[in-house]
């Protein structure tokens, strides 16, 4: 069994992967993964610094199976990414306020498709004989308030891709990876043993973000409409979601008919737009 497989085959096939535009373009690149143990003491430590209410991959595997509980040590976290399309990128570029149509499309359509592919690598591996959940589905999945960083999710897509291997964080909060930082997440546990992502960082959650780790750039920051990310403080994350609230949401909605869209002008025309603008080690 391939879990490649099951997920690019989903990604070329199924009809929601799609911007529902005329010209019938894919929503996404293909995806790219990477797998983390589930007992990976960076899951417990990420906990403890964000809050209790976000989830370790035992706790949320116990939610899905309360009958049969797995050790953290039997679990592996599948994290794959979705890339933005060139045409997507390339539009985005263009804007300084709000997003391109083929982003906030990306984000609405490209998220719905995302939401069946999590659905669907948990089901297929469930039938398999290796239970599975996608975390971010549970019912219980929320919004809660972290004392240290704001507003937190008790399951965190891009945690769970730094701890697996896919990246590291940048100014803006977002991840950079290899193909970049304009990017989807996604991510399923599962009861199976597979053979892990190493992570070539290490621990260092910066080390792939020009400013943090060489003190210049700082580019994401010159592309925020409403100065929600500095040099000097990183990300405020109450300014980014009142502009969206406020802003990219009620244009989005309106011009192209799509619901809740952040602007996403940090993710490109970066250097981490689509490669990461370090030296790999």
């Amino acid at each position: 069994m391939q879990i490649e497989n099951i997920i690019r085959s989903f990604w070329a096939s199924h009809p929601s992967n799609s911007l529902h535009l005329a010209t019938g373009e894919k929503a996404w690149l293909e995806p790219q993964l990477a797998i983390a143990r589930g007992d990976d003491p960076l899951f417990l430590r990420i906990k403890e610094l964000i809050g209790p209410f976000l989830w370790t991959p035992q706790e949320a595997y116990a939610q899905a199976f309360p009958k049969a509980p797995a050790a953290a040590e039997e679990l592996r976290v599948i994290s794959y990414l979705l890339p933005q399309t060139p045409e997507t990128r390339a539009d985005q570029c263009q804007e300084t306020t709000v997003p391109a149509e083929r982003w906030a499309r990306s984000r609405f359509h490209g998220e719905e498709f995302n939401c069946e592919l999590r659905l669907h690598l948990a089901a297929t591996l469930t039938q398999l004989g290796y239970p599975a959940v996608a975390p971010e589905r549970l019912p219980g999945f929320a919004y809660r308030q972290s004392e240290r960083f704001g507003l937190a999710s008790n399951w965190s897509e891009r945690h769970v891709a730094f701890v697996a291997g896919h990246g590291t964080f940048g100014l803006s909060d977002a991840l950079i990876t290899r193909w970049g930082k304009a990017v989807r997440f996604g991510s399923v546990v599962s009861r199976i043993n597979l053979p892990v992502t190493p992570r070539v960082y290490g621990d260092d959650h910066h080390a792939w973000c020009l400013w943090y780790a060489k003190g210049s750039c700082g580019a994401c920051a010159k592309r925020c409409p409403v100065d929600a990310i500095t040099t000097a403080n990183g990300h405020d994350k109450q300014a980014c979601f009142t502009y969206i609230r406020e802003t990219t949401t009620p244009y989005a909605t309106a011009t192209y008919g799509t619901g809740a869209t952040p602007c996403g002008l940090c993710q490109v025309k970066i250097p981490c737009e689509a490669r990461v603008p370090v030296a790999l080690q």
